[in-house]
């Protein structure tokens, strides 16, 4: 998927890197699958502020996602690829045989009219959805399931994958989009391709109003606030303030903070690479 970049007519888009959404076939979602969102603003039900930078944003409605495709053996023809404002990738909307419609997270490379199917009779083509037991060694996945029947879990946002790797005993062991590798039960299943709009990292958004449209709110940098209010405040002047860490204390530069009693702890083969250097 392309970017454009714009002509500075603007101050907004003087900087700003948009997506040309050529995928995108139609702009009218289906309406059997619309499902209204309540959004909270990051307030609880007393009113007070209990996440920060959130609130506002365009008024959107959620589209029902197949996360399970557990419709077993019944092909389904691609009618559209749709833009969905709650999530980063593509979705796809499928006309099964028997006449029922569902969304999917759109493979990268789907286009309208291609069949696709899930089940064990499935093939290890872009867009089906099989047990990981039965996917080959080096497949590219996404969508992918940690328990069986819950419906994916990983690998969801745009552009990504993970990689099967190999298979050991009940478990196959796949390589996750952190760099993490894994067991994972071979019941659970997985769908073949990338995740679409992989593009979508290159984007600018070139103007702050277009993260308040996103329903973002500003974020304020510690060492800007007060020692009340944040461990890096306070100081005259531009100061350092102190050791990088949250407003919690946490430290932000390699403090470790994954409990490792955790049961799935012994179903991880390699952490996830990590962009601390010390480490």
């Amino acid at each position: 998927m392309p970017v454009k970049k714009y002509s500075p007519v603007t101050p907004g888009t003087r900087f700003r890197v948009g997506n040309t959404y050529s995928a995108i076939t139609t702009d009218k979602p289906e309406k059997s699958l619309l499902a209204p969102i309540s959004r909270t603003g990051g307030r609880n039900r007393t009113g007070k502020m209990t996440t920060r930078n959130r609130g506002g944003g365009h008024k959107r409605k959620y589209r029902v996602i197949d996360f399970k495709r557990d419709k077993d053996g019944i092909p389904a023809t691609v009618k559209s690829i749709e833009y969905d404002p709650n999530r980063t990738a593509f979705i796809a909307l499928l006309f099964y045989a028997d006449g029922e419609k569902r969304y999917i997270i759109a493979p990268d490379g789907l286009k309208v009219g291609d069949k696709v199917v899930s089940g064990a009779d499935a093939t290890p083509d872009t867009g089906n959805t099989m047990l990981l037991d039965k996917i080959p060694f080096g497949a590219v996945i996404h969508a992918i399931e940690l328990q069986p029947g819950r419906g994916a879990a990983l690998a969801r946002s745009a552009g990504t994958y993970g990689q099967l790797m190999g298979r050991e005993g009940k478990y196959v062991v796949v390589k996750l989009p952190s760099g993490e590798v894994r067991r994972i039960l071979s019941t659970c299943r997985a769908t073949i391709g990338t995740t679409s709009n992989p593009d979508h990292g290159l984007q600018v958004l070139g103007k702050a109003g277009r993260k308040r449209w996103l329903g973002r709110r500003p974020r304020v940098r510690g060492v800007a606030m007060n020692p009340v209010d944040h461990p890096m405040g306070g100081g005259e002047g531009k100061s350092s303030g102190g050791h990088p860490r949250s407003r919690n204390g946490i430290m932000a530069k390699g403090q470790k903070t994954r409990n490792n009693k955790k049961n799935s702890t012994k179903l991880i083969i390699t952490k996830r690479k990590s962009t601390n250097k010390n480490k």
